[in-house]
């Protein structure tokens, strides 16, 4: 039997990006109906980041998007804005990432909707969160990983700070919203009535340098560079060896001989392959640094059940397991617009009131 435990619940996503339509697509693959609103000239801006991947945009729109429906509307149109607020009304979620005061302007706000609706567990994804002399600012992944001091600890001690190659603050962002969502709606089970849950990219960000900002705090201690090396631990970091590199995380307390230990094993380490290497070690924690088409090919990543195929597409699937089974995404991304029609009928427009504001712009439609 499939988990889909938020079967019934309808998702208003109104995001873009990849914070919130990431937390959305995991809503989304716990069975909940997602409803992707978007502009009916552009559309989610990451559709258009990279080359085209398939006929719905880009690869990050596709992998951050699926098991969605989209209903294309101008919501600077009092029509547009309708139909929205026709659609919280029946809506137990409402997820929204616009910057800071623009849901306000638009009536699109947490007190307005939750007024409608008080069952409504209303979401906002920020880039500072609602206090601070920033919290009206944007903000990206990489801005938060520079501000928050990710790119401070990251690279090599010898050379400038580097952005983490994944976008880990915007896939944080999106876990932490949906973990509030799903624990908003199970007390909604008790209580009736939805929360205001807020999350932010900053937040994120600071919570991923958890124990070094802790560290600082206590002692005034900045922390440097260490390259793929942890500095409490030794060995713990990457070996060249004759044909490849291996990460090392023995975890043991070996730093007052560091020293003389790590170019011993420097030496030793590339005087033989990989593959011997990772056969003479067994039983120490230690793994072969590999490129993304390595990882894709690796015995352990078809058995993991991670990539799995969806309109003919393969990619990378949920890391929650239940009961030993993958969520599995029911369909692919949606074009724009692709389900505004069938998402009207389901508010009870008629089809002539349908095509009146698909001519007047204020919907739009592929059809």
């Amino acid at each position: 039997m499939s988990f889909a435990p938020l079967a019934g619940i309808r998702v208003v996503d109104l995001t873009s990006s990849l914070a919130g339509p990431t937390c959305t697509e995991i809503l989304g693959g716990l069975g909940a109906d997602v409803v992707k609103v978007e502009h009916p000239g552009r559309g989610d801006e990451a559709r258009a980041w990279g080359p085209s991947f398939f006929d719905g945009g880009s690869v990050m729109f596709f992998a951050a998007n699926r098991s969605k429906r989209s209903l294309a509307l101008d919501l600077k149109d009092e029509q547009g804005r309708e139909v929205l607020l026709r659609l919280v009304d029946g809506a137990d979620v409402f997820v929204q990432s616009l910057r800071a005061g623009t849901a306000d302007r638009l009536g699109l706000g947490s007190e307005a909707l939750t007024a409608r609706n008080e069952r409504l567990v209303y979401c906002s994804i920020r880039a500072f969160g609602p206090r601070g002399p920033l919290a009206g600012e944007p903000g990206y992944d990489p801005l938060m990983q520079a501000f928050a001091g990710l790119i401070s600890i990251t690279g090599e001690s010898d050379r400038p700070g580097v952005r983490v190659g994944a976008s880990v603050v915007d896939i944080g962002t999106g876990v932490w919203a949906a973990l509030g969502i799903v624990s908003a709606l199970l007390e909604r089970v008790t209580t009736g009535r939805g929360r205001d849950v807020g999350v932010a990219l900053f937040d994120t960000a600071l919570s991923l340098v958890a124990y070094q900002l802790t560290s600082v705090l206590r002692t005034g201690e900045v922390p440097g560079r260490h390259g793929t090396a942890f500095p409490l631990i030794a060995p713990y970091e990457v070996f060249a060896t004759s044909d490849g590199e291996l990460m090392i995380a023995a975890a043991n307390d070996r730093l007052v001989n560091r020293e003389q230990l790590l170019p011993e094993l420097r030496e030793r380490l590339r005087g033989d392959t990989s593959a011997h290497w990772l056969e003479a070690l067994a039983g120490i924690p230690v793994a072969p640094v590999q490129d993304l088409a390595a990882v894709g090919r690796h015995p352990q990543t078809r058995a993991s059940g991670m990539l799995q195929e969806i309109d003919g597409v393969e990619a990378v699937a949920s890391p929650l397991q239940v009961d030993g089974e993958r969520l599995e995404h029911r369909f692919p991304p949606p074009l724009l617009g692709e389900h505004s029609a069938e998402i009207l009928r389901e508010l009870g427009y008629e089809e002539v009131a349908i095509d009146a504001l698909v001519r007047s712009g204020a919907v739009g439609s592929p059809r």
